[in-house]
């Protein structure tokens, strides 16, 4: 952005001692929205003072998020795309993200998963395919659940490192199934992201079946093991819980990336970072149906 002597007063008041000084300047700041980032960024680079540093990241960052908060909006009113809401939460943690590389890797993953498939294959076949090209032939490996390292819930670094939890595997193999019209689908089991496999014909011959009747199967997105009914019945019976029907409904792709959010804030449960824990979970409340 262009400096002019509104710009270059609040960028030297920056360093004001006085924070209510300190809090009026940075709104006007926020005001000129993400255009002022480069301003900053100069600024940051030419002072060696760690906490005026440390106060224009944050001031970047608050830019950055206003930005990708509109975008939430945004995307939460269209619905349409589990990938885009996954690089969405991506960049709250990596603002400046090339989403380009991202589309460039499903976009593989699916015309490799496309030449195996054929009209003629069972549903588990089908899925037999999906997990042979994503986790033997990609080597895309499963990691347990850790609060310790954000990484592995955004889909970006999933990729890169070919390493993901659960949920950041599982988005993936959604997503992948959604451009193959392949009805696989996150359900909501109680501690744990579990995929299912919907029989797109059961509405038709049983409109009043119940929700578990849908599903043909379950499929763990840690390193794609199938799971039958019996399975599923034995974990509720080990975690002494009743299996309701609504433990076996579809998650729409807003409640998936609701759910993203909510697990990634917790990874910034602490007193230096409880900032971030509260934005994520504004973001999530962002998507409440």
């Amino acid at each position: 952005m262009k400096e002019n002597k509104e710009i270059a007063a609040l960028l030297h008041l920056i360093d004001d001692p006085d924070e209510d000084v300190y809090s009026t300047v940075s709104e006007r700041i926020v005001t000129f929205g993400k255009d002022i980032i480069p301003n900053l960024e100069n600024l940051w680079e030419n002072t060696s003072n760690q906490e005026i540093q440390e106060r224009i990241e944050l001031l970047i960052h608050r830019l950055h998020f206003r930005d990708l908060t509109d975008d939430f909006t945004e995307w939460a009113a269209k619905d349409d795309s589990l990938l885009e809401g996954a690089l969405l939460v991506a960049r709250y943690h990596y603002p400046t993200l090339d989403t380009s590389l991202v589309y460039q890797e499903i976009e593989k993953l699916r015309r490799n998963t496309w030449l195996e498939l054929n009209n003629y294959l069972t549903p588990i076949e089908q899925a037999n395919v999906v997990t042979s090209i994503f986790y033997n032939y990609y080597k895309q490996k499963g990691v347990e659940f850790s609060y310790d390292t954000p990484d592995d819930y955004l889909i970006n670094k999933t990729f890169e490192t070919k390493k993901g939890n659960a949920l950041s595997n599982g988005i993936i193999y959604i997503a992948l199934c959604q451009l193959l019209d392949i009805p696989v689908k996150a359900i909501n089991i109680p501690r744990q992201f579990i995929l299912a496999y919907f029989d797109p014909t059961h509405d038709l011959l049983n409109p009043t079946g119940h929700a578990s009747e849908k599903i043909n199967f379950y499929i763990d997105p840690l390193n794609g093991q199938m799971y039958s009914h019996q399975d599923v019945e034995g974990y509720f019976k080990r975690i002494s819980v009743p299996p309701v029907p609504s433990y076996f409904r579809q998650l729409n792709n807003k409640k998936v990336i609701q759910y993203l959010l909510e697990e990634l804030s917790k990874c910034f449960d602490n007193d230096r970072n409880r900032y971030k824990m509260n934005e994520l979970i504004l973001l999530s409340n962002l998507l409440d149906e």
